[in-house]
């Protein structure tokens, strides 16, 4: 079974308009002038208070050296005017540098240097050393799955808020809210989770013929067909869905509720033709593209693959969007991912 992290990410296992340009981006003006908080966070927020998933951090004054451990919460700082001083690489769906191009635009944007930030590799769990070299002030690990030992580990280096709601399923707007309070923005936080939703709801006026469809997302691993992966309803690809104007799959649901601690369940592939979901997304890769699927004498018989109701996702960075949803991966979603969600919608599907 494929690790954590690649279940989060990537396929098999593996989710957005760039804030403030019908949204443009984070706060406007904000100077970041190296790989440090921006000198604007209100001081009278101070001290702090956040609750969290192992009871609760205090933040006495403004932090001025973040390091990140969730993939997504350099981009929540980056839309709010701050660049870490520390965050994970991005190994799939990310550009050469371990980095996104929308995080990459958003700094640019602000005027920031980021000569001095540090992008530390979590592919065999968290670098703690690494992660403590960067004497941070303050740890975020809101878009993670950081467990209690993790959490004590990370504690001793800064005080750390790690998600708040559920491994890996915090809502992108909790992570922002968290986030902004953490660095004293609570304010400009808000703002960035209007104008975010603004642009989600803006595309889903837009697009009226996903309302009230059924969706859900899969992975297959190449090597075992005889299971079908699905992410639970408290995943942040369903989350994205859903906020995309689907509604959960009654398969999926039921199987979420069985186990409401996980982030995805299996469905035996003898079971396919059970699967309710009038579009089905999932990850293609070799010896599990669409053709491959549609072939095999059970997953074949999955309706929505049958119907050709179905986004064989192919594009690694555009699948990123939907599953660590940020306020600055939500242009990517909207403009590069919503369009393949429809195209299944009508029948067409698409990669």
């Amino acid at each position: 079974m494929p690790s954590r992290r690649r279940l989060l990410t990537a396929a098999p296992l593996a989710a957005a308009a760039l804030v403030l340009a019908a949204c443009s981006t984070g706060p406007t003006g904000a100077s970041t002038p190296s790989a440090s908080t921006a000198a604007t966070a209100d001081a009278a927020a101070f001290p702090v208070t956040i609750e969290h998933a192992y009871g609760s951090t205090t933040v006495t004054r403004a932090p001025t050296r973040i390091a990140t451990v969730g993939w997504a919460d350099a981009d929540t700082l980056a839309a709010l005017g701050i660049v870490p001083v520390g965050a994970p690489k991005i190994t799939w769906g990310g550009n050469d540098a371990g980095s996104t191009d929308w995080f990459d635009e958003q700094v640019e944007e602000i005027g920031a240097d980021t000569s001095g930030m540090a992008r530390y590799d979590d592919s065999a769990g968290i670098p703690f050393d690494d992660i403590a070299a960067t004497t941070p002030d303050l740890i975020l690990g809101l878009s993670s799955g950081v467990s209690q030992e993790d959490y004590d580990k990370l504690s001793k280096i800064a005080p750390t808020v790690p998600w708040t709601e559920k491994a890996w399923g915090t809502p992108w707007q909790d992570q922002v809210a968290a986030i902004g309070q953490a660095v004293g923005k609570p304010s400009e936080a808000a703002a960035l989770t209007a104008s975010t939703e603004k642009t989600i709801a803006d595309a889903v006026a837009a697009n009226p013929e996903i309302k009230g469809k059924t969706a859900a997302w899969a992975w297959f691993t190449p090597t075992d067909l005889s299971t079908i992966g699905l992410y639970t309803t408290s995943d942040l690809r369903p989350q994205m869905l859903r906020e995309f104007g689907f509604a959960d799959s009654p398969t999926v649901a039921e199987l979420s509720a069985k186990d409401p601690s996980a982030f995805t369940a299996n469905l035996s592939a003898e079971k396919a033709s059970s699967l309710q979901a009038d579009v089905v997304v999932f990850y293609a890769e070799q010896g599990a593209g669409a053709e491959e699927l549609r072939k095999n004498a059970l997953i074949g018989r999955i309706p929505a693959l049958e119907d050709g109701h179905y986004v064989a996702s192919a594009d690694n960075e555009v699948a990123l969007s939907m599953s660590l949803p940020s306020p600055l991966s939500v242009r990517t979603a909207v403009e590069d991912f919503l369009p393949k969600l429809v195209s299944a919608v009508k029948g067409e599907p698409s990669a």
